[in-house]
């Protein structure tokens, strides 16, 4: 996929100096371009590469005045980073810019399918799925019996989607998802053995939810696992049965959340915090990376440690926490020059 430079511009509603026919087909950052690439500068710390870079094209300010010559060809924009992000928007949208259905594919007859869709080869789509308008489905996905997809969302390769459960508009879940398998759920018997509990409830995506790659979300027991509007997770989560994530809020890699636990909306989760189950988890809540909360967390609360508590009080801690060595050894310093007095 070529772009021009006057292409581009255009795009960004920039202006070209240089070769306005000059071809990019890739992206590189501005101290590794190469010939064919496209790069941008906005960070004055960088500027000095802009007269080394290999790179064809580069995306530059407005007020940016070359002190030397340049070989790229420039684009000029209002905002460098703002435009290439813009364009990397662009550049993705036109990538996923699939529609069809693929052979080979399984698809049941009493599925409904919506316009502008695109089905990977070897997916599976089971019985009484809908599946909404502009969806995209990459090879290799499978989507269980009366699954709900709606309007705009993309499954990436290797996604599994079991029975029953209900995808918003917008969401995005990548490769080696796994959304709806049971619960851990399993009752001990006399013998000291254990009996499954049958997982009968499913898994319910609001709109605009982002799910990171080989997450897995649990089926409720009973009624749903419920991730609200606009929660973005990382990948290598695990979220148990019937846990509730409000909206807006995002959790980093390696977390997991034990069954019936309610996280509020717009919290922010750093990566391996671990949850106890059936806690309520408060709104706007913070949770440094690594903690272990084991109790009800009211809103606004920033926290660290394992078991976690205030994140103020956990660093005033830790002060003491390194010193310790130091401290024991002035203590029977102490003790010692208290013996000998006695």
């Amino acid at each position: 996929m070529k772009f021009t430079a006057e292409q581009i511009a255009g795009i960004l509603d920039g202006t070209v100096e240089g070769n306005p026919q000059a071809e990019v087909s890739k992206l590189s950052k501005i101290e590794e371009g190469v010939e064919g690439a496209l790069t941008f500068l906005a960070n004055p710390k960088y500027t000095p590469y802009i007269y080394t870079t290999k790179a064809t094209i580069a995306i530059v300010g407005n007020d940016f005045v070359p002190e030397h010559d340049i070989a790229c060809t420039l684009i000029k924009v209002e905002d460098a980073y703002k435009s290439f992000s813009k364009l990397l928007e662009y550049y993705n949208q036109v990538k996923l810019n699939k529609f069809g259905i693929e052979q080979p594919t399984s698809i049941s007859e009493t599925s409904k399918i919506g316009k502008d869709i695109y089905i990977g080869a070897f997916s599976v789509i089971g019985e009484n799925v809908t599946i909404g308008d502009n969806v995209k489905i990459f090879p290799n996905c499978y989507v269980g019996d009366n699954v709900s997809i709606d309007d705009n969302t993309v499954l990436f390769s290797g996604a599994k989607i079991y029975s029953e459960c209900v995808i918003g508009k917008n969401c995005v879940i990548n490769s080696g998802v796994i959304i709806g398998a049971d619960g851990f759920g399993f009752a001990p018997n006399e013998a000291g053995e254990y009996t499954k509990v049958p997982q009968i409830g499913n898994v319910i995506l609001e709109d605009f939810v982002d799910v990171g790659a080989a997450t897995t979300i649990d089926r409720a027991t009973l009624g749903s696992t419920i991730i609200r509007r606009g929660v973005k997770l990382d990948n290598q989560i695990q979220i148990a049965h019937n846990v509730e994530i409000g909206k807006n809020t995002v959790i980093a890699a390696q977390t997991g959340i034990a069954g019936s636990t309610k996280i509020g909306e717009n919290c922010q989760i750093g990566g391996q915090v671990g949850f106890a189950g059936h806690l309520t988890i408060g709104d706007n809540v913070k949770i440094q990376a690594q903690s272990g909360i084991g109790k009800n967390i009211k809103d606004n609360e920033i926290l660290q440690g394992s078991p976690a508590f205030g994140y103020g009080d956990w660093n005033k801690s830790y002060v003491y926490f390194k010193n310790l060595p130091k401290l024991v050894k002035t203590i029977n310093e102490l003790e010692k020059k208290g013996n000998g007095n006695n």
